[in-house]
C-alpha cells in the first residue's frame, strides 16, 4: 500500500513539473515578449524595425518603452527592458556598470547613422552654424539652444562632442522633437537642437511639414560647413553624426537578439534607409546578366 501511494505520489509531482514546464516557454527570435527602451528622438526608426520585425514573425511582441536615454539605459543594468538603443559612447564608468551588473561582455550592435542637427524658423537669415559659436551659445545665459530635457540623446552627444557635460552647459528645454520644431517660429532668435530622424522620414506627411516649418543649419569645423545629408553622414563629416546602437543584457540567443540581428540585416537595413537615416551596413546589390 505504501509502495502504491509512493508511485501515485511521484507520478502526481512529475505531472505538475511537465505541466510547469509547458507554461514557462523561453523566447526565441520568432516567438514571445521583449521590451526595448529608446528615447524618443529615436522612435520612428525603432517603431519602424520593431513593426516589420513584428510582421515577419507575427508570435513576436516588442514593447517600445519611450524615456530619455541616461534612463535608459540605467533600466537596461537594472533588467527591467532587454534592449536600448544608445547613441554616445558609454563612460568608463558606466561600462563598469555594466560588466558589473550584467556580467557579459560589452558588445554595441550599430544599425544606423543619425545625426544631432540645428534648426531655425524658415524666415530666419541664419544659415550656419560653427562648433566654436554653439559652444559659446551653450556658455551665455541667453539660453538660445534649446534641447528637449535633460539625460536626452541630444544633450548628451553635443556635450560629449564639445567635451564637456551636460551640467556645464546652459540651454532652453522644451518637451519633444516635433514640439521644438512646432514651436521654434514663435520664439525668435531660438535655436533647435533634435535629431535628424524627428524629420528624415522622406514619405511621411508629418516629417514633410516639419521640415517645410524649419531651416536646418550646416555645422561648420574649420573653414568648411557641412549639412546632415546622408553622404556627410556616411563620410563622418558633419560635426554631429552619430552611430545609433543597440545594448542587451540578453544572455542567449532569444527575441532581443533575434532582433538585434535582423536590424543589422539587409532587409533590417532597408528599414533604416527608408527611415531616411544612413544605414550602419552597405549591402552591394548583384545584378546578373544573361
Amino acid at each position: 500500500m505504501k509502495i502504491k501511494n509512493l508511485t501515485l505520489f511521484a507520478a502526481f509531482f512529475a505531472f505538475l513539473i511537465s505541466c510547469k514546464k509547458a507554461e514557462y516557454v523561453v523566447d526565441t527570435p520568432q516567438q514571445g515578449t521583449v521590451t526595448l527602451a529608446v528615447d524618443e528622438s529615436f522612435r520612428s526608426v525603432s517603431e519602424a524595425l520593431t513593426s516589420r520585425y513584428m510582421a515577419l514573425y507575427p508570435n513576436t511582441k516588442i514593447n517600445l518603452v519611450f524615456k530619455k536615454e541616461d534612463f535608459a539605459f540605467l533600466d537596461l543594468l537594472e533588467g527591467k527592458v532587454r534592449v536600448a538603443v544608445m547613441s554616445r559612447e558609454l563612460t568608463e564608468r558606466e561600462k563598469k556598470a555594466f560588466k558589473d551588473k550584467v556580467d557579459l561582455d560589452l558588445q554595441p550592435a550599430p544599425f544606423a547613422a543619425d545625426a544631432v542637427v540645428f534648426i531655425v524658423p524658415k524666415d530666419s537669415p541664419r544659415d550656419s552654424i560653427s562648433i566654436n559659436e554653439l559652444h559659446q551659445l551653450l556658455k551665455s545665459s541667453d539660453e538660445k539652444i534649446i534641447f528637449d530635457g535633460t539625460n536626452s540623446s541630444n544633450l548628451n552627444f553635443v556635450a560629449q562632442k564639445l567635451k564637456t557635460t551636460p551640467d556645464q552647459l546652459k540651454y532652453s528645454i522644451i518637451s519633444g522633437n516635433k514640439n521644438i520644431a512646432e514651436k521654434l517660429g514663435s520664439l525668435p532668435g531660438k535655436i533647435g537642437a533634435i535629431s535628424l530622424n524627428t524629420l528624415s522620414r522622406p514619405y511621411d506627411p508629418e516629417a514633410e511639414a516639419l521640415r517645410n516649418s524649419v531651416k536646418i543649419l550646416k555645422v561648420s569645423e574649420g573653414k568648411q560647413a557641412y549639412a546632415p545629408t546622408l553622404q556627410n553622414l556616411s563620410d563622418k563629416k558633419y560635426p554631429f553624426s552619430r552611430i545609433l546602437y543597440f545594448l542587451t543584457n540578453e544572455a542567449y540567443f532569444g527575441l532581443g537578439n533575434g532582433f538585434i540581428r535582423f536590424s543589422c540585416t539587409q532587409l533590417g537595413q532597408i528599414v533604416v534607409s527608408k527611415e531616411g537615416l544612413q544605414p550602419y551596413y552597405l549591402f552591394n546589390r548583384e545584378v546578373q546578366m544573361r
